[in-house]
């Protein structure tokens, strides 16, 4: 059965990055998303080194690297006295440290590197409006239910179809996902429309009391991506509805004005209420495996989720090459390689939120003081096991570190 093709569920980023890996292997792949087209949803996403490392892998590291911005610094503010914390300088001894840039990119932008790749590969079928409803094997190959459509048979496959992933329900079961109550507000302006003393070349973070706000330059500094965040306790998960700028300032009254004035130059805002899951140990069915969110969905805070999924796919395309003479042992290989890490990113996220971008009184303080009391190169150090790594045991594929 190794003639058939690998079948992967889902054609956002994981999907797309699992096609590019695997076809880099000689591997051939139908994607199939259920959307009527392929894209990306949402605006601006912080890519660490780690992603780059992984583009590299996957043979887009120069397309990346050329739809990014490249900004100067991770920037930590006070949301409530407007004080530096810390900063984070990113530029050549950060790049040397790591073998490779942090960046922003308009999630749009990094999705259609991806998909020119997988266009542009004779081993890459593409297909959409294929709403997925589960799956079949029969220990030499797996196949895929659709609804309204003929299964597609093939090698192996790919769970890579999101927080609601229907090949996890089937696989994992574990109901809807944990809706975490923190309400997310997103909006992309021109930077002529952002306010001149804000118009940093930084991802900045406005950390307060339940919330936070974060801000950094997107599309070769156009426009800025705008990201507001509150502990509004809701219950619904809700994903892109539209929300005027009245309910976006709900709650802020305790920020400072210079980081308020965020809010009030943002517009057309969208809502998103953001949600994650309790890390797992088996991603694994015989012949089917999961891959990005549908594995292991992660809230915002470490600016890690398409990180984790891209090092996925490159974890994923080595071990089908390296181990692929035993199909199910090579996936086995793959989550026994991937399932500690993003276990470890999923609780360190949950974590993140609470001790550095939303605590008060006397946890602010302490804060405050260990991130004020650290310096360049022991960021470096404290990271380098997230940043020096594109998900493989053996670790990083050199990277290039200018861009």
């Amino acid at each position: 059965m190794t003639d058939l093709p690998f079948i992967i569920a889902g054609g956002g980023i994981g999907g797309l990055a699992a096609a590019c890996g695997l076809a880099r292997k000689g591997q051939r792949c139908i994607v199939v998303e259920q959307a009527s087209q392929l894209g990306e949803i949402g605006a601006g996403i912080q890519i660490g080194p780690n992603a780059f490392h992984c583009f590299d892998y996957l043979g887009v590291g120069d397309q990346a690297r050329s739809c990014a911005v490249y900004i100067d610094q991770l920037r930590l503010m006070d949301a409530q006295t407007a004080e530096d914390i810390t900063s984070i300088p990113l530029d050549a001894p950060f790049r040397a440290f790591y073998g490779n840039p942090y960046a922003v990119v308009h999630r749009a932008d990094l999705h259609g590197v991806l998909l020119k790749y997988c266009v542009d590969s004779p081993l890459i079928d593409l297909r959409t409006d294929h709403r997925v409803l589960g799956y079949t094997q029969d220990g030499s190959s797996a196949s895929l239910l659709l609804d309204g459509r003929d299964p597609i048979k093939g090698r192996l496959l790919i769970g890579a179809d999101g927080l609601r992933s229907p090949i996890r329900a089937q696989m994992i079961g574990d109901g809807e996902p944990r809706v975490s109550g923190h309400t997310t507000y997103r909006s992309v302006i021109p930077t002529e429309q952002m306010p001149e003393d804000l118009r940093w070349n930084a991802a900045t973070l406005w950390a307060g009391p339940k919330c936070h706000i974060v801000h950094y330059p997107l599309k070769g500094g156009k426009v800025y991506n705008l990201v507001v965040t509150y502990h509004r306790d809701v219950q619904e998960a809700i994903a892109g509805r539209s929300v005027p700028r009245e309910e976006v300032a709900q709650g802020f009254d305790h920020i400072h004005p210079k980081a308020r004035q965020v809010i009030e130059h943002g517009d057309n805002w969208k809502l998103w209420v953001l949600c994650d899951r309790e890390p797992i140990s088996n991603w694994v069915d015989g012949r089917v495996a999961l891959l990005g969110d549908a594995a292991h969905p992660m809230l915002q805070y470490f600016a890690q989720g398409a990180c984790m999924a891209m090092e996925d796919a490159v974890a994923l395309s080595h071990c089908v090459e390296h181990f692929g003479a035993s199909d199910e042992g090579a996936l086995q290989r793959y989550q026994d390689m991937r399932r500690v890490r993003t276990a470890r990113v999923q609780m360190n996220s949950r974590l993140i939120g609470e001790y550095i971008y939303h605590p008060d009184d006397a946890k602010a303080a302490v804060r405050n003081s260990v991130m004020r009391g650290m310096s360049p190169d022991d960021w470096y150090r404290q990271l380098k096991w997230l940043y020096g790594s594109n998900g493989l045991e053996s670790g990083v594929s050199a990277g290039n570190a200018d861009p």
